[in-house]
């Protein structure tokens, strides 16, 4: 943007107005940026006429806020606008800096976005000030005022930046700075006194680096100390970012206190004999007797070098700590208390760098900034203030105020605040977000351990300003947040005849017969059925074969003594297994039913019927195997009474006369989903099913009758046998 005539602005439209407030100044600077130039249209200085601040924070919020305000006039008379806007930087006397690590898992493969980016940056942060809550010992709230990535990750693998890669996962290693809430407080407090309004904030020494090392220069292990009057603000780069910040609250007003002490002086005196120093071989000044003296500049640098060499020491040892306890290659350092002769030749020597690497910077920093006033200073005292309109430009962050459940929240503004942000700031849980799970259900089967996960709850129900809305959610400044907390779902529930194990059978091969046998489960070595609910750290057991003597009692075949028997064609005998598709054999004419005593004509019906009772009592847990397989869904509708087959009195012929063949044998088989078992023959065909089930073939229900046997259309005189799975229903 050109400006030629500053009468053409009346408000403060794109101009920037950056405030310095210092310890012992407080400097304005209003301008504007065109390309990478800044324009600098107007500064002005005021400093304290009181010590209404100590090292970086405000004591007397009324007098900085009357300060800013003589500023601020001035600046608009002088260039004829209306200021409203204002940036500033802080200088705590209590920074806490927190590094971390996040990734982000993403749902897909995509190409990544600024978006994305800025999601990423907001998830750090957010873990940032997590974790430094964890560590946060004292009673005091602290905001986060500042971030910077060190380094970003794209699937794992180190990149310099993220935008437009495909990636599956991002991460980064980030810094985030944090001060007490009452620096903040006291730095808006003041400012809207004077009726300005904060629409940006950063860290002094961020706001130097923006002036005093390029980016270019970044990608260096260069160090930065703000030399104030009450704070030594340190920074430091490496690989192209800021790795590490660092504050100690000792800076050129150390130096003044003791010229004060020393000469007899006060405050105001003392400071004039320490800035007279600089250009000047000896100061004349009146002492608190009003008696005349001149003090010389070798007298008062004697007076200072204990005090410099206390202060470097200290830098220097901050910037090992920040640089993984090796110096930094080079050191810039800007601010009016890092002036004083000595000062960079003793920092050097703390850092066991050579003494040229340690310089003070002033206008060889300013290429690239303009000044519409003539005779301009331009010096190290010019970087900071300047430095804070620029990063205006980097990222436009403030604080803002919302209501949070009815909670009136001040939020630090990092440019993309969601609703997750305030919930944080309002120590509103972090689980009831989310939806949560009910409890789950661990147990082992068949010596796996596993587990079955709850049903989930509702999620949180979320509003803005009365609009439905969700964690990610935007936010703006005095927005109307309403968060119900989401709700824990069902605990797990799980059947035994839910587990795929348990719904697979093992087929074999009994004397050319093929055989379903269901799988048995034991539950903490117990027998159990389908219908059993799974306890917490149960032991479940799917018995994946049969015994021989298991499978003659399933088919309810006896076998006289001496009958061999064969497992694959090789010998066994009742105890030998029998897994999957293995054929059993053993010899037809030896195997036999047990024998009924023969029972009176006139008893004859009854004892049948108790005679299939205790058959039925027998057969319950196997049939509870089948019970669980789900009905046919054509006509057939059992009606829960099963016909009895009738067992023809006949005389006892000898022993001799009998075959193996005309021995009674007992089959199961699965009628339209439904386990029946058929006796009292030798042999079964496909008619014989309809003795035993409830199905009326003289109406007709449909157009056509289907009869199927395994998959095929039956004949009804086809043979049948145990295993056998048959369909009967009519077709509509």
């Amino acid at each position: 943007m050109g400006l030629t005539s500053m009468a053409e602005y009346k408000e403060q439209g794109n101009l920037v107005f950056g405030l310095d407030i210092g310890t012992r100044s407080i400097v304005g600077t209003v301008g504007y940026r065109e390309g990478d130039v800044f324009t600098v249209l107007g500064q002005e200085i005021k400093e304290h006429e009181t010590r209404a601040m100590l090292d970086g924070q405000i004591h007397d919020i009324g007098q900085v806020g009357n300060t800013i305000l003589q500023v601020k006039k001035a600046l608009e008379k002088k260039l004829e606008v209306k200021l409203t806007n204002v940036c500033i930087a802080a200088a705590g006397r209590v920074l806490e800096t927190v590094e971390v690590n996040t990734t982000w898992e993403l749902e897909k493969e995509k190409v990544i976005t600024p978006e994305d980016v800025a999601g990423l940056t907001s998830m750090g942060i957010e873990k940032a000030y997590t974790q430094f809550q964890e560590q946060n010992n004292t009673d005091l709230h602290f905001y986060c005022v500042g971030n910077s990535v060190i380094r970003y990750y794209l699937n794992g693998y180190q990149i310099g930046n993220l935008e437009n890669h495909k990636a599956r996962s991002i991460g980064a290693d980030m810094i985030a700075t944090f001060l007490p809430d009452d620096v903040v407080d006291g730095l808006y407090r003041a400012v809207e006194l004077a009726g300005l309004r904060v629409v940006n904030m950063t860290l002094e020494p961020i706001a130097a680096i923006s002036v005093a090392i390029p980016e270019m220069y970044r990608m260096l292990n260069i160090g930065l100390v703000d030399v104030g009057a009450g704070t030594s603000d340190i920074c430091i780069t490496k690989d192209g970012c800021i790795i590490a910040y660092g504050m100690i609250p000792c800076a050129g007003d150390y130096l003044t206190e003791t010229i004060a002490q020393a000469c007899l002086v006060d405050f105001n005196t003392a400071e004039q004999i320490k800035r007279g120093i600089e250009t000047q071989d000896a100061v004349e000044y009146n002492d608190i007797m009003g008696l005349p003296n001149t003090i010389s500049k070798a007298s008062v640098l004697e007076m200072l070098d204990d005090k410099l060499e206390e202060m470097t020491e200290r830098v220097a040892d901050k910037f090992m700590e920040l640089n993984g306890g090796k110096p930094v290659s080079a050191v810039f350092v800007v601010g009016g208390g890092g002036r004083i002769e000595g000062y960079t030749k003793k920092l050097s020597a703390h850092l066991g760098i050579v003494a040229e690497r340690v310089a003070v910077r002033g206008e060889e920093v300013m290429q690239k900034i303009r000044f519409k006033e003539e005779d301009v200073h331009k010096d190290s005292l010019m970087v900071t203030p300047i430095g804070i309109c620029l990063n205006y430009y980097e990222q436009s962050n403030n604080f803002i105020y919302v209501t949070f459940n009815d909670e009136h929240i001040k939020i630090y503004d990092s440019g993309n605040l969601a609703v997750v942000d305030a919930a944080m700031h309002a120590n509103f849980p972090n689980e009831g977000l989310f939806p949560r799970r009910g409890k789950e259900i661990n147990y082992t089967i068949n010596g796996r351990k596993t587990f079955k996960r709850g049903h989930l709850g509702e999620a949180a129900k979320i509003t803005v300003n009365g609009e439905p809305a969700d964690m990610h959610s935007p936010i703006r400044a005095n927005d109307v947040i309403l968060v119900e907390e989401s709700t824990v779902g069902e605990p797990a529930s799980l059947k035994i005849s839910d587990l795929p194990e348990f719904k697979s059978m093992i087929v074999i091969t009994a004397n050319d017969s093929r055989i379903l046998l269901p799988k048995v489960a034991y539950v903490n070595g117990e027998i159990k059925t389908g219908y059993y609910e799974i306890q917490e750290n149960d032991d479940i057991v799917m018995q994946d074969y049969y015994t021989v003597r298991q499978v003659r009692e399933f088919m309810d075949v006896l076998l006289e003594e001496g009958t061999e028997v064969f497992v694959n064609n090789e010998p066994a005998d009742d105890d030998t297994r029998v897994y999957e598709n293995f054929t059993v054999r053993w010899g037809e004419k030896k195997a036999k039913t047990a024998k009924r005593k023969p029972a009176a004509k006139k008893s004859t019906k009854s004892t049948v019927k108790e005679e299939k009772k205790a058959e039925e009592a027998e057969e319950n847990v196997l049939a509870d195997s089948f019970e669980d397989l789900p009905e046919d869904d054509g006509t057939y509708e059992p009606s829960g009474k099963e016909k009895s087959a009738e067992v023809k009195e006949e005389p006892e012929e000898p022993a001799e006369t009998k075959t193996a063949a005309k021995v009674p044998v007992s089959i199961q088989v699965l009628v339209n989903g439904r386990a029946i078992r058929l006796s009292g023959k030798s042999s079964y065909v496909f008619v014989d099913v309809f003795d035993y089930i409830d199905f009326d073939l003289q109406s007709v229900k449909g157009t056509k009758l289907i009869t199927d046997l395994n998959g095929h259309k039956a004949e009804y005189m086809e043979p049948i046998a145990n295993g056998d799975q048959i369909v009967i229903r009519w077709e509509k």
